[in-house]
């Protein structure tokens, strides 16, 4: 058997550094976890991949040919889709085949309409687990500044509940750049981890916007609290801990170690300053 993690999220919420520091964890815990990059666009990251995307089809070749003529959001879906005709071709050889244990992180895009309404991550993924025998987890990724605001959170949950509907494979939502929030913004983003939404959207500063849609705004937030599927882990990527933590919790819902002990912190401890301790 092996192991899979879909790394999503809007452009800039950490997606390649939660890849980096994974996989430094895993490498000091002598575990062994690669990362494909799947970003076309991308331009840096702090790890060696297993495989790269801009190997088989880069953005800018899109953008540059004159008988395409997409712009950068049809030229990401155009290099998507050239992905996905190549995964026997280009990506299964890279990563090799039959490998059990094996256990890699895919890297994706932040165009958010590949996992929201689209099908092709979630043809990527049927593949995954019907043609090549991997067992899947999504992980979606939201920066931890974007929920210190009531309407801001309920934008990115939505967003995150599509995802795990249109994906249907086990699913996290890792709340990232909680090393970046201030001490005040630690403390206070607490009760957005496993939040009562019709509650924050009635917390909300009065103003002729709040007043005028807040029938509408109520009756978006009840479709979360309805679900009851949409909670956040935070990434504190200066602690070990929550690294490990993090990958625990992985490593059960994908079932790497069926035995494995459930030692998770409480999320209090997840706020404590490293440096006072």
């Amino acid at each position: 058997m092996r192991f899979a993690q879909i790394i999503m999220g809007p452009a800039g919420t950490g997606k390649s550094t939660y890849c980096s520091y994974m996989e430094k964890h895993a490498e000091s815990t002598k575990r062994n976890i690669r990362i494909v990059n799947l970003d076309p666009a991308a331009e840096k990251f702090d790890y060696q991949p297993l495989a790269d995307i801009r190997e088989l089809i880069q953005l800018d070749d899109v953008l540059n040919d004159e008988d395409i003529q997409l712009g950068p959001n049809g030229g990401l879906i155009w290099c998507m889709n050239y992905f996905m005709e190549h995964l026997e071709s280009w990506l299964l050889p890279a990563i090799g085949e039959d490998i059990d244990g094996d256990y890699i992180l895919f890297d994706c895009p932040g165009q958010i309409e590949l996992y929201t309404h689209m099908d092709l991550m979630t043809r990527f993924v049927k593949t995954l687990e019907d043609s090549w025998g991997f067992r899947v987890l999504g992980v979606y990724t939201i920066d931890a500044h974007f929920l210190t605001d009531s309407s801001k959170f309920i934008a990115g949950s939505l967003t995150a509940l599509s995802t795990m509907i249109n994906l249907s494979v086990p699913h996290m939502n890792i709340l990232t750049k909680m090393d970046l929030l201030s001490k005040k913004d630690r403390k206070t983003i607490e009760r957005f981890l496993e939040p009562d939404a019709v509650d924050l959207i009635h917390e909300e500063p009065d103003s002729p916007w709040t007043s005028k849609y807040l029938g509408l705004s109520s009756a978006i937030a009840k479709v979360l609290d309805d679900f009851a599927l949409v909670k956040y882990f935070p990434l504190d990527v200066r602690k070990d801990s929550n690294l490990e933590n993090l990958l625990l919790m992985a490593d059960l819902v994908l079932g790497v170690s069926e035995d494995a002990d459930v030692k998770v912190k409480d999320h209090e401890s997840e706020f404590d300053d490293p440096d006072e301790n």
